[in-house]
């Protein structure tokens, strides 16, 4: 049994008390998962680097291990643990559209867990705009996981009572901070040789996206 693992709770962020950051990060060094708001849905946020953590959150979800897990980071800096290099179509839209909820699908760094890429070779991340998930990230000092908070083939969470509804205790921390806008996920970008090709349109439109790039 982990350390922490008798950490059930949940905790109201605004004020969120250094203190209940503390216990997440330690919860988080420790392989177990906290569920926060962001500016889409609710994420389960676990360490990226932990191959035991990724594995508890796979099972925890119900979720196919053949799927990769999409990342947050809290600055440009913190990309350099998760990525090989930034394609330069990418500068523009992060000039544009980070902080924010745009995903860029980046060359991984070859030491990353399989259970993270799914063997693509390719990572997911964006730079959450979401004031709780920046406090979050930056009290862990590192990237997190930012899956979204719902059983596989459920509705992703908008609130934590939704959170709640589908895992019941399974998760360490809660970090209640309202509702978020819960009405669809962040849009995922990638690349086909020279060109950027819509994974996912999400919050943002992909012909905003096009727009950007082509200036």
């Amino acid at each position: 049994m982990r350390q922490f693992r008798h950490v059930k709770q949940t905790v109201g962020y605004q004020p969120c008390s250094m203190a209940d950051l503390n216990v997440a990060v330690a919860v988080l060094n420790d392989g177990g998962v906290v569920a926060f708001p962001t500016e889409t849905y609710y994420g389960l946020a676990v360490d990226p680097f932990n191959p035991l953590a990724l594995n508890h959150l796979f099972s925890l979800k119900q979720r196919n291990i053949g799927k990769p897990i999409l990342t947050l980071v809290d600055d440009r800096k913190s990309l350099s643990s998760l990525v090989q290099d930034i394609p330069t179509l990418y500068e523009p839209l992060m000039k544009e559209f980070w902080p924010g909820p745009l995903t860029l699908v980046f060359p991984a760094k070859v030491n990353l867990p399989t259970l993270l890429t799914s063997g693509t070779s390719t990572i997911g991340v964006r730079q959450s705009s979401h004031s709780f998930a920046r406090q979050l990230l930056r009290a862990f000092g590192r990237p997190l996981t930012a899956t979204s908070a719902n059983l596989s083939g459920r509705a992703a969470a908008a609130d934590a009572y939704e959170v709640k509804s589908q895992f019941g205790s399974k998760i360490d921390i809660v970090f209640d901070g309202g509702k978020t806008p819960g009405t669809v996920g962040s849009t995922i970008i990638g690349r086909e040789g020279k060109r950027l090709k819509l994974i996912r349109e999400g919050v943002i439109p992909f012909k905003d996206i096009l727009q950007v790039s082509q200036r």
